[in-house]
């Protein structure tokens, strides 16, 4: 973790405790970049944003407005993060009053959005104009930086476990991050591995914007970024972020490009049991969630690894309806089920532990 931190607050107008509000979630609930000064959600404001997300204070204040951050706060924050994640990467349109006012009080932009801020004509000559930045991580690299697939997996002594789902938008990448801080405390040398915008603002030291990767490189580019934790690191596990599902209709590149690039040797599967439609116009579309047993044939399908336990998203559930699924879930699939955000993830470790024969400290 840096000495120093960046100081940011995110900008989640109408998002927040929300779906589209992930990037913002996962930025109040882990960063290793930046040191969040609050969240912007007029819809929200005066609440405590770890209060209202995990029912649980964390200090960090949601504010109505950039003006109304900057009147309550000591400080002047040096970034302005998009926090959400919207369908098509788009910016919301009631975004741009802020992205203005923050640009106007010299703070910096930054965006994993597929729309570029940087190249918007409006930011642009008010960050010129004020000194600032407006940083897009949502980018490939330049053609000729790329990597195409070579294998790499197959020469890594190392356990590589994706954390896939049922549905995107259901909590992978947090449980992938738990996971490994769990694996990690019990002295078992565990790397994180990135694959979406919110885990690079997170301030991962590896991965890649899955989904702004041209199809030919998107593999090998996913493959070079858990080779270089492997070579960097030298882990016993890496733990991969997953994206989308195998079985959702919309996203065609996430979970395939992450198994074909990992060559799993285990799968942690997550899964929002109460959730009915697919996070994906949900409103206009109604496609059915994702169940667990498709979800697992189409895992040893494709990967020929078996799922070594489920993580439950408690959305829409009460504690003890999550009790129940967890035990519904053991004991029809034999494996171990947990909420991680209220259990941790104990028992999957375990399972990994037995698994794989790990030596703890």
């Amino acid at each position: 973790m840096r000495l120093t931190m960046e100081t940011a607050i995110i900008l989640s107008e109408r998002s927040f405790g929300r779906t589209g509000g992930k990037t913002a979630h996962g930025l109040v609930r882990h960063s290793l970049r930046f040191k969040i000064l609050g969240v912007l959600d007029s819809t929200r404001a005066g609440k405590d944003a770890g209060e209202l997300l995990d029912g649980k204070k964390n200090g960090i204040p949601i504010f109505k407005s950039v003006n109304d951050a900057l009147a309550h706060l000591s400080k002047k924050p040096d970034y302005l993060i998009i926090g959400v994640a919207t369908v098509g990467g788009w910016l919301p349109k009631e975004f741009r009053p802020a992205i203005k006012d923050a640009l106007k009080n010299k703070i910096n932009v930054i965006s994993g959005l597929h729309e570029w801020l940087a190249e918007d004509p409006v930011f642009s000559k008010l960050a010129k104009e004020n000194g600032v930045t407006i940083t897009d991580i949502r980018k490939e690299p330049p053609l000729k930086e790329m990597h195409h697939y070579r294998n790499l997996a197959s020469k890594m002594d190392a356990i590589r476990i994706p954390v896939l789902g049922t549905d995107a938008a259901s909590g992978k990448r947090t449980t992938a991050i738990i996971l490994t801080k769990e694996l990690n405390s019990r002295g078992i040398k565990t790397s994180f591995v990135a694959t979406g915008q919110t885990g690079l603002l997170q301030g991962s030291k590896f991965g890649i914007p899955l989904d702004a990767i041209r199809g030919d490189y998107v593999v090998g580019e996913l493959e070079n970024a858990i080779d270089k934790a492997y070579q960097a690191e030298h882990p016993k596990v890496i733990i991969v972020e997953g994206q989308g599902a195998l079985s959702h209709p919309a996203y065609v590149t996430g979970s395939r490009t992450i198994v074909n690039a990992s060559s799993p040797s285990a799968v942690v599967l997550m899964h929002a049991p109460a959730r009915k439609w697919r996070t994906y116009h949900e409103t206009e579309l109604h496609i059915p969630n994702g169940t667990i047993d498709r979800e697992m044939e189409l895992i040893k399908v494709f990967s020929g690894a078996d799922v070594i336990g489920i993580a439950i998203n408690h959305q829409g559930m009460t504690r003890k309806q999550v009790e129940q699924k967890i035990a519904e879930y053991e004991k029809k699939y034999g494996v171990p089920a947990c909420d991680p955000l209220v259990d941790g993830t104990g028992k999957i470790a375990d399972a990994i532990v037995k698994k794989f024969s790990l030596k703890e400290r």
